[in-house]
């Protein structure tokens, strides 16, 4: 099922995620320039998992924050950016309007974070560079299934050879999107290489979407504004 947009506006400019947005492209674009040399690059300057705990290879032992951070913004495919910028214009918007947008901007690198390591401590032994703005956005919505339960999502569904659209509440949404993520994490477990992990950082979408309400409320967020919750009825 791909979502195709939610019903469920926001008041403020989503200026950081669109900035987030066109960052993540201007990477990717950079990528796509680096030619034969872009594996290279990857190993040199992304993050991977097995260095943080390999105390004895040339870098290992240690947190990667700068990799960590690059690792946010590089992207293995045209379909692993599209689809990962799809899900932030859609679900971004709305928590970028109950945060703010600095605090939104923070808190979405926090997600990020957070999905990257909760990827290298399932998954240590993994010595490929774990990429994509995906463990962050997982953050993104898992927020957002918090805040909008009952936001309906206009989604693309595969019927055989047929395309249809429906609409289904985040409540449904999100929650069968993160099931599948979680089986396909216990499925990994144990992989040492992209190929065996399914070319996907399962367990980075897992520890996103935990962090992301977690941090929401750690950034001051709260579920309804004040200036926006509806007046009560005087008896």
């Amino acid at each position: 099922m791909i979502p195709l947009r939610d019903e469920n506006p926001s008041h403020l400019r989503p200026v950081v995620t669109v900035a987030l947005i066109l960052a993540n492209v201007a990477f990717f674009v950079y990528e796509l320039s680096l030619g034969a040399r872009l594996q290279e690059f990857l190993m040199g300057s992304a993050f991977v998992p097995a260095r943080m705990f390999d105390g004895g290879a040339a870098g290992g032992g240690e947190l990667q924050l700068g990799g960590a951070l690059l690792s946010m913004f590089l992207h293995g495919g045209w379909a692993h950016i599209g689809g990962n910028m799809l899900f932030l214009w859609i679900f971004g918007d709305n928590v970028e309007d109950r945060l703010g947008h600095l605090r939104f901007l923070v808190f979405y690198l926090a997600c990020g974070f957070a999905a990257t390591y909760a990827q290298a401590f399932a998954q240590p032994e993994l010595a490929v560079p774990t990429v994509g703005a995906s463990g962050a956005i997982a953050g993104v919505l898992g927020a957002y299934l918090f805040l909008f339960p009952a936001a309906r999502i206009h989604t693309l569904v595969f019927l055989g050879f047929f395309l249809t659209t429906i609409e289904v509440p985040a409540l449904v949404y999100l929650p069968l999107w993160f099931v599948l993520q979680f089986i396909s994490g216990l499925a990994a477990l144990g992989a040492t290489t992209s190929a065996q992990a399914g070319g996907v950082a399962w367990f980075a979408h897992i520890g996103g979407f935990v962090a992301g309400p977690l941090l929401y409320f750690a950034l001051g967020g709260r579920r309804l504004p004040p200036a926006r919750r509806r007046p009560r009825p005087v008896s």
